[in-house]
């Protein structure tokens, strides 16, 4: 008597509801583990997804811890001061945000780090510095003077740059650009929110107020202003000048360990 043989995929249910049909006690098995490649591949693609934006993440987060910090502390020495001068007024953290001094002190260091990096960015196109892993090579062409204009574009070349003409004179010099608006905004918010603190302290000694234009012609302004810019720029020479001399292994800033100090790369 022969006996039959029954697929091991392939399972009768028993009498009752759904009674004659086949059912596949292996399927939820399988699509337990898609599930769980599923699930690996998001990770994966989060894990990815950190790893390619690590440098601008990690910056933006200790950006926000400062300026929490700043604003934490501002508000302190704010409601200390107007003690100081008699007056009663506090004002809260939100409150804050609102004065003069607020807006004063954020513009006032964003303007001097926005005029460095456009000044630099402007400076290494047309300066070099041997040695430094912060410069173009001193002899021979470097790939960020190539004309784009004879590149062979793909899908994957800027649009600008497919483009040609005027949008792509444009994006050739749109770093530099963006640097310097953001930096001719800052000084005007700068303008705007030191005219509005001086003001508050001119009234605390009985002196009238002046204009956002007259305060800009003030020694106090370009105090303001200078005692940032020259910071930034003895920073920029030292990392120029130490890159020379010094490594850090690992950093993009920095030549490979072993490079000789003569060795020029950017």
């Amino acid at each position: 008597m022969s006996s039959a043989t029954t697929s091991p995929l392939l399972v009768p249910r028993s009498a009752g509801r759904g009674a004659g049909r086949w059912h596949y006690p292996f399927r939820t098995q399988i699509r337990g583990v898609e599930g769980g490649l599923v699930q690996r591949r998001d990770s994966n693609r989060r894990s990815s997804w950190l790893r390619d934006n690590g440098l601008l993440l990690a910056c933006l987060a200790l950006f926000g811890v400062f300026f929490i910090g700043m604003i934490v502390a501002g508000t302190a020495t704010y409601n200390q001061e107007q003690q100081e001068h008699g007056s009663s007024e506090q004002v809260s953290v939100l409150g804050y945000l609102t004065t003069g001094d607020f807006v004063e002190a954020t513009f006032e260091n964003w303007e001097s780090e926005f005029l460095q990096m456009g000044m630099y960015v402007v400076l290494t196109a047309f300066l070099y510095q041997k040695g430094s892993s912060e410069s173009k090579p001193v002899d021979g062409d470097a790939p960020q003077d190539e004309n784009p204009r004879d590149a062979t574009t793909t899908t994957l070349t800027p649009w600008p740059v497919r483009r040609g003409g005027w949008m792509l004179a444009l994006y050739e010099n749109s770093l530099a650009t963006a640097f310097f608006v953001l930096f001719f905004a800052s000084l005007a918010l700068h303008a705007l929110g030191g005219s509005r603190a001086f003001n508050d302290e001119q009234a605390q000694h009985g002196h009238a107020a002046i204009s956002v234009w007259r305060y800009v012609t003030t020694s106090q302004f370009w105090f303001e202003s200078m005692q940032n810019w020259q910071s930034e720029f003895i920073a920029v020479a030292a990392i120029v000048a130490l890159s020379i001399f010094l490594r850090q292994r690992g950093s993009a800033e920095s030549k490979p360990v072993a490079a000789p100090h003569r060795e020029t790369s950017a």
